[in-house]
């Protein structure tokens, strides 16, 4: 079939050519709103992250309206999926964390693909985790802790926020690298888990410094590592032992927060948005501020979108086994 071009056909090809130069060049609208959806409730740390980086990116988009949208639900996977199917215009966001590398192990039937459905522009930071336990727990130290562990084993009880959360996937790992089932008590939410944890009603649990810190400082509950390789320097947890150098060797779990399009937003609008990002995290009051909430800014090539996209792909190859091993799902 031979197609012929003709001068109409040409005209609207010519149009279109021109309709997206034009409309890249002028993004960000002053009048229309950015919006970044958030796949978890307000309040919560991925939304302090999010209001944050809000706050951050609007002067280098010159001063556009940036709004939050919590759509929460099912780990994440709600609200990623409503970002997938957004217009790829710029004007709608996605930020998630970790959540982007284990969905594709937690959930077998997603409506979306993480490494195909959504353009990379960046991560954003890294939010070490600590190990704490109930203020009544007989461990004083990781080693008594350990040792108290491997005697009771399954009569352990181990606190979370829910499947897929944070401080699920921390409890999986802690349990493969100590090759020991520990019995898991899910909640729905940090908040309530935090609540029995410090009521001494679950023994352990492992979240994110942006949920333990004033507890761990408050001694409302026992601290016995943190999960990254090298100790933290936040006064409150400075000293605190990692697990790495405690014997659980290469233990590293950080919760890394990462910034995402729809897969076919236009490569200007893309580039605009990424060095915006970028600028954003060099912001003395962002990272001031992600530093009050026991968070490590990105400074390394991860924040260029390419280096993103790998990030990723690695950290989906190493939870996926863990998660197929415990055998649990979250459909």
């Amino acid at each position: 079939m031979q197609i012929r071009f003709t001068p109409a056909l040409l005209a609207v090809a010519a149009a279109t050519a021109v309709a997206l130069p034009a409309q890249a060049q002028s993004f960000p609208a002053a009048d229309k709103p950015i919006t970044i959806i958030v796949p978890f409730s307000a309040g919560g740390p991925t939304d302090r992250v999010a209001r944050d980086l809000a706050e951050a990116m609007r002067k280098p988009l010159g001063n556009v309206s940036i709004v939050i949208d919590n759509a929460t639900g099912a780990g994440s996977s709600i609200g990623t999926a409503k970002a997938a199917r957004a217009k790829p215009d710029g004007y709608t966001l996605l930020l998630n964390h970790i959540a982007m590398s284990t969905m594709p192990a937690l959930y077998r039937n997603l409506p979306f693909k993480v490494d195909s459905s959504f353009e990379y522009l960046g991560i954003i930071n890294d939010v070490p985790m600590t190990l704490v336990g109930k203020p009544t727990l007989p461990a004083n130290n990781y080693k008594e802790l350990a040792g108290w562990i491997s005697q009771n084993k399954s009569k352990v009880n181990m606190a979370n926020a829910g499947l897929g959360s944070a401080s699920h996937l921390c409890g999986l790992l802690l349990q493969s690298a100590l090759k020991t089932q520990l019995t898991t008590v899910p909640y729905k939410g940090t908040a309530p888990a935090m609540t029995d944890l410090m009521g001494g009603q679950v023994d352990v649990m492992c979240d994110q410094t942006t949920n333990t810190t004033s507890q761990i400082a408050a001694k409302k509950v026992k601290a016995y590592a943190v999960t990254t390789t090298k100790p933290l320097t936040t006064p409150q947890l400075r000293g605190l032992p990692t697990l790495d150098s405690q014997g659980l060797k290469g233990f590293n779990v950080t919760i890394w927060h990462g910034l995402y399009a729809p897969k076919g937003t236009p490569a200007p609008v893309l580039a605009k948005l990424n060095t915006a990002l970028k600028a954003a995290l060099k912001d003395p009051v962002f990272i001031q501020k992600q530093q009050g909430l026991g968070a490590v800014v990105a400074t390394d090539r991860r924040v260029e979108p390419a280096a993103h996209k790998q990030f990723v792909a690695a950290e989906t190859a190493k939870w996926s086994p863990i998660i197929k091993a415990a055998g649990q799902y979250a459909d």
